[in-house]
């Protein structure tokens, strides 16, 4: 059976680069819209830099397993057993 990873896309890292990745793509759409060449290169770039963004700061020890993520401490999930919730549900 498959292992369960329980911190999957939850870092720093996978945060951010998805942010750029989205906004990236924003731009991407008006340039699909109201068509225009260079707004469509724009967006590109934007999705190449927020890439490697999250591959940077993955490697600096902000992804699943660095050690700025967080791990341990309580839980804002009241389906985790035995786990301490920070906010009502």
């Amino acid at each position: 059976m498959e292992e369960q990873h329980e911190d999957h896309g939850h870092s720093t890292a996978a945060w951010t680069g998805v942010g750029v990745i989205l906004v990236g793509a924003a731009i991407a759409a008006v340039a699909v819209a109201i068509p225009s060449v260079w707004l469509g290169i724009v967006g590109a770039v934007v999705i190449v830099a927020g890439v490697v963004a999250g591959k940077v700061l993955s490697m600096a020890g902000y992804g699943g397993q660095g050690h700025h993520a967080q791990a341990g401490g309580a839980i804002d999930a009241p389906d985790e057993a035995g786990a301490q919730t920070l906010g009502k549900s």
